[in-house]
C-alpha cells in the first residue's frame, strides 16, 4: 500500500507489520540486556577454551580484560544477578523468535520480504546494491518496499542462523540440562566460546544496523518501526 509519488505528497508505504514491530521492539530489549548481562557473567572467568574442559591453568585460546561495568548488567559485580537477568531475558528472546518466526510465516512475511532470488546474487547486482550503499542509497526507487539484498542477506543470517546458535549454545551452557547439546559443539567450553563468538557477531549486526539507520534518517525509520508507515526518501521534496 503506497501514496503516490507524483502527487507532490510524501510517498508512503506500509512497511512493518504488527508482529514484526512488537518482536523488533522486545527483540531490541532483550538483546540489550542479555549482551549486557553475559558480559558481566563473562567477567566471573574471561578465558576461553575449546574442548569439554577449561580452567585456570589449561591454555586459553582468547583471554579478554575484564569489562567495564559501564557496559555490564549489573554495572557492580554480582554473578548471581548477572546470570538472573540473562536467563529471564533468554526465555524472552527464545520464545519471541519462535512467535515471530510463526507469524511471519503465516502473513508470508518471510517468503514475500526475505526471499533471496537468483539474479540479486549476481555479480553485477551485487556490486550495484553495494555502490548504491555507498551513495546512502537504500531502497530500490521502482520498488520502495522491498529489502535489498544486503538486508535479506543480514536478516536471514541472524533470523535463522545466529540466534538459533545463541539459543542452541546457551541451553548447552545450562548444568544439567540436555549435555547432548554440548556434544554437538564439541564440549561445554566449546559451546561457551561458540555463544561468546555468535555474541559478538550480533553486536556486530547491531551497530551497523543502527549506524545504517542514522544514515538512512532516524525520525523516518523509527516511526516506521513503530507505525509501520515508511515515508520513501526523496518525495517530499516534491512539495
Amino acid at each position: 500500500m503506497a501514496s503516490d509519488p507524483g502527487s507532490g505528497k510524501d510517498a508512503l508505504v506500509y512497511r512493518h507489520r504488527l508482529i514484526t514491530r512488537l518482536w523488533h521492539w522486545i527483540n531490541a530489549l532483550a538483546v540489550f540486556v542479555m549482551i549486557g548481562s553475559g558480559l558481566m557473567i563473562f567477567n566471573a572467568h574471561p578465558r576461553l577454551y575449546w574442548g569439554h574442559f577449561g580452567a585456570n591453568y589449561d591454555p586459553a585460546w582468547l583471554e579478554l580484560p575484564r569489562f567495564p561495568g559501564w557496559v555490564t548488567i549489573p554495572s557492580h559485580y554480582s554473578l548471581s544477578g548477572a546470570r538472573h537477568w540473562h536467563l529471564f531475558f533468554a526465555l524472552v528472546l527464545a520464545f519471541g523468535l519462535l512467535v515471530y518466526l510463526l507469524g511471519s510465516l503465516a502473513n508470508r512475511h518471510v517468503q514475500r520480504d526475505l526471499r533471496i532470488r537468483r539474479r540479486e546474487l549476481s555479480g553485477r547486482h551485487l556490486w550495484a546494491d553495494f555502490r548504491a550503499h555507498l551513495a546512502l542509497r537504500f531502497h530500490d526507487p521502482e520498488s520502495p518496499r522491498d529489502y535489498n539484498i544486503f538486508q535479506k542477506l543480514s536478516y536471514i543470517g541472524v533470523l535463522f542462523v545466529l540466534l538459533p546458535v545463541l539459543i542452541l549454545s546457551g541451553l548447552a551452557l545450562a548444568p544439567g540440562m540436555w549435555p547432548w547439546i554440548a556434544d554437538l559443539f564439541g564440549g561445554r567450553q566449546s559451546a561457551r566460546s561458540v555463544h561468546f563468538i555468535a555474541m559478538a557477531l550480533l553486536t556486530g549486526f547491531v551497530l551497523v544496523h543502527l549506524t545504517l539507520v542514522m544514515l538512512a534518517g532516524p525520525l523516518d525509520e523509527v516511526r516506521s518501526m513503530i507505525t509501520g508507515w515508511w515515508r520513501v526518501p526523496g518525495t517530499g521534496e516534491r512539495k
